[in-house]
């Protein structure tokens, strides 16, 4: 019959056998969840900027309920990927799957708001940089300002993004200071945005911008609008 040091030994050598398995299953979780996020933060990046061309779309309309302008819905132009899909659209789909993918990671859903808005508000500038391009540069150095804004302020969201997601005690002692200079710089790319959506959206670029995509007029007659651009 075994003495109680060695019954002792047994029993504690079990308990920390089990926790020891339990916390290696935990790493291995918490490893996979983190690929996960990395995998759909990966997606989400290479759609944001990954504009090539633009098309007429449908009838422009502009943003309800004083949401946010989008370019897209202004001009009623739709930006393309490699491949013709809709940027907007693809970039919603990637969005509610690092979402899902954050919130099941553990995540707060604050710091994945900014990521997702930072990428939100990178294909919005990638279009306009498109779209300014068809006018033959009516931006002038305004597009280079908005290219290095919106990058500097997309690459910060997602850092603080990828500092909670590897090392999350560490990034939650400085979140509140990262997250009120998120704000600030995005207040600022915000009035640079609206002021670049101003000027591309003045009539006669609007007219030019027409007839470089719809030549012929069929869209713009399908729309009521004929050939005089966009509708004030």
């Amino acid at each position: 019959m075994p003495g109680l040091v060695e019954v002792a030994y047994t029993i504690g050598g079990g308990v920390v056998g089990a926790a020891l398995t339990n916390y290696v299953a935990k790493i291995q979780d918490r490893r996979q969840l983190r690929a996960e996020v990395y995998r759909h933060l990966a997606k989400v990046r290479e759609i944001s900027g990954g504009v090539r061309t633009v098309e007429v779309g449908v009838a422009p309309r502009s943003s309800p309920g004083g949401r946010r302008r989008s370019i897209a819905m202004e001009l009623g132009v739709t930006a393309l990927l490699d491949g013709g899909a809709d940027g907007y659209r693809a970039l919603r789909e990637a969005l509610a799957d690092l979402m899902t993918a954050v919130l099941v990671a553990g995540m707060p859903r604050r710091v994945a708001d900014f990521a997702g808005g930072a990428h939100e508000r990178l294909l919005d500038s990638t279009l306009m940089v498109t779209i300014d391009r068809c006018l033959g540069g009516v931006l002038g150095a305004d597009a280079d300002r908005l290219v290095r804004a919106t990058q500097e302020y997309q690459a910060a969201a997602t850092a603080l993004l990828l500092a909670v997601l590897w090392h999350p005690w560490r990034a939650r002692l400085r979140l509140r200071h990262r997250m009120s200079a998120l704000r600030i710089e995005v207040e600022s790319l915000h009035r640079l945005q609206q002021n670049v959506l101003v000027e591309l959206t003045r009539e006669e670029h609007v007219t030019v911008l027409y007839e470089h995509l719809d030549p012929d007029g069929q869209r713009r007659k399908a729309w009521g609008l004929e050939k005089q651009g966009a509708a004030s």
